[in-house]
């Protein structure tokens, strides 16, 4: 919903309206080495639902990779295995748990499923995994984290999670760091 003020708002008045209410961003970073620092790290879940928590891994390759102004990319590769940001409670954590099985119950019908009818991406020992696939679309595939003074720019209680709607398994996670 809008506001009547914000509807009338010019681009020109709104393009005023900068980052911290009426602060511009300082630090503009230039320089001749763009550097682009890309790794794949094996991760082995042991449950699922499972939140790995990957906010040291994430801070090690940033510091890895020498980029002091950028960002850095997580990416998971799989469609059952997600990456988001989030607190690390253990509370909170077992709400998420309980708000996925909400969202997509382990136990209710997907199509995915039904082995008899399905005949696309089929694997031999296939699992029954349609509640995974929903679940990853609420979590998704990816997160990009601001990279200032070679830190990832997380707030204080902000953690990247890797997260296994599956089964357990070895995963592979893309992390890309991009910057000077």
């Amino acid at each position: 919903m809008h506001s009547d003020k914000t509807r009338n708002m010019s681009a020109v008045e709104a393009g005023r309206i900068s980052v911290l209410n009426g602060t511009t961003p300082g630090g503009l970073a230039t320089g001749p080495e763009y550097r682009v620092y890309s790794r794949i790290v094996q991760v082995e879940s042991n449950d699922a639902p499972e939140l790995i928590d990957f906010t040291d891994t994430v801070i090690r390759l940033v510091s890895e990779s020498g980029v002091k102004q950028g960002q850095v990319s997580i990416y998971s590769t799989h469609t059952t295995f997600s990456v988001m940001i989030n607190e690390n409670e253990p509370l909170l954590m077992q709400d998420m748990e309980h708000f996925l099985e909400r969202c997509a119950p382990k136990d209710a019908f997907y199509a995915h499923n039904d082995f008899e009818q399905r005949t696309v991406s089929m694997r031999p020992n296939e699992c029954p995994n349609g509640h995974a696939h929903c679940q990853h679309m609420i979590l998704g595939t990816s997160e990009i984290v601001p990279v200032i003074n070679g830190t990832p720019l997380l707030g204080e209680f902000q953690r990247v999670f890797l997260v296994e709607l599956d089964e357990p398994k070895p995963r592979q996670v893309a992390v890309q760091v991009m910057g000077l």
